[in-house]
């Protein structure tokens, strides 16, 4: 008798000391950042080897469930875990019909406060091996050595994650900061024009743009335009569009001939995916007369002895159709004072608390009140108006305005 006690004794050290160095072996691999493999390796070698366990299946939980490690059993593991364990948060023998799960005893749940991390299905115990029943004994440990190794793949992951989302956030970064050089560096203030303009990305790209472009002595060009669209791609076709804007200036100052190629331009670079509706215009310093042509943008407001008006003429959009059939050019001969103010549709669009939209009655208003006040106050007045209008709700789009005077 008391030979069988001094055996039962000598294992239980024996299973003590294996615990033991199975969970120091575990830490240090954990603190010299093993690889995934590496530490599912030293896992698989204590539960096969050292504790016995014939058959062994590891779910984990990484943005979905997938089988993570398994030994003992040939066939696939065709199992939903959220359907068959989402009940169970105790280890617990296997009550499931399931045909792949008929052939284990227990499911170990893994669990970090309230959010399951993973089911082990173990199955085939030796519990004569060691002398004492893994059942009861060895469960708890397999437990805690599950979430020792299934915490530190999850970290493992979440480290790359970060890794990689520091890397995009970098790229936003320099997007950003290259996107911001497509805008001019500096708008005219003089006895001629007082220009303004404001640009809130919804994001740290996107689609909206605005430009001021001396032709010559005489003669100015402005524009505004929205990708259809946000983020980097939007960002990246209208960096494409700025470009090809500049160059075509350079080889013509027909605003109809220009909308026409850059109409063919959208077309090759988004292939009928994206469009982009554009206000462009061109102003005579000396004749007071604005050329202009609307393809599909919000009309700008102009206004001229408290009368407001919308630049509308034009055509489609641009990368709408492979050709403009028809294009219209607006011309307006312009007085002392006028103010044209140019918008993208995140402006109007911004709802408040009832969905009621900010709407182009409030730019009118914020016009005819504007007589004496600088352009960059209007812009900043707008945007008051705007939070003042959407409250809590977030903005949904970009915002650009471009205000311009002529005296």
């Amino acid at each position: 008798m008391a030979n069988l006690t001094g055996n039962k004794q000598l294992s239980r050290a024996k299973l003590m000391e294996v615990k033991l160095s199975s969970l120091l072996e575990v830490t240090k691999a954990i603190n010299i950042n093993f690889s995934t493999a590496e530490l599912l390796e030293i896992f698989e070698n204590v539960l096969k080897n050292q504790l016995n366990i014939g058959k062994l299946v590891l779910f984990s939980l990484d943005t979905e469930w997938r089988c993570l490690l398994k030994f003992g059993i040939d066939t696939a593991v065709d199992v939903s875990v959220v359907k068959e364990f989402k009940n169970i948060k105790e280890i617990s023998p296997i009550e499931i019909v399931n045909k792949t799960l008929k052939t284990f005893d227990i499911v170990v749940p893994v669990f970090h406060k309230e959010r399951p991390l993973a089911y082990v299905l173990i199955g085939d115990l030796n519990e004569d091996k060691l002398e004492m029943s893994p059942t009861i004994k060895h469960l708890p440990f397999i437990q805690t050595l599950t979430n020792l190794i299934v915490v530190a793949i999850e970290n493992k992951r979440l480290a790359k994650e970060n890794i990689k989302q520091a890397a995009v956030q970098k790229e936003l970064e320099l997007a950003s900061e290259m996107q911001s050089m497509l805008f001019p560096s500096s708008l005219p203030k003089n006895s001629s024009l007082e220009i303004d303009a404001l640009y809130l990305p919804h994001q740290q790209v996107g689609g909206d743009y605005y430009d001021f472009i001396k032709l010559n002595d005489n003669e100015v060009a402005f524009c505004m335009a929205d990708v259809s669209g946000k983020g980097v791609a939007a960002a990246l076709l209208m960096s494409n569009f700025q470009a090809n804007l500049r160059i075509l200036f350079n080889y013509t100052t027909s605003l109809t001939e220009l909308v026409q190629e850059l109409n063919t331009k959208v077309m090759a670079n988004a292939k009928g995916e994206k469009f982009i509706t554009l206000f462009i215009a061109k102003y005579n310093l000396v004749t007071k007369v604005l050329n202009y042509i609307n393809c599909g943008h919000n009309p700008p407001l102009i206004m001229n002895d408290k009368t407001v008006s919308l630049l509308k003429i034009g055509c489609t959009g641009l990368g709408m159709f492979d050709e403009l059939i028809k294009v219209k050019e607006g011309i307006v001969t312009l007085g002392a004072r006028t103010t044209i103010l140019c918008y993208t549709d995140g402006v109007v669009e911004v709802e408040n608390e009832k969905g009621e939209d900010f709407g182009i009655e409030s730019l009118r208003k914020i016009l005819l009140a504007s007589n004496e006040q600088s352009m960059k106050k209007v812009n900043d007045t707008i945007i008051e108006k705007l939070d003042a209008h959407r409250k809590v709700n977030p903005y949904i789009d970009d915002i650009t305005l471009f205000s311009c005077r002529i005296f």
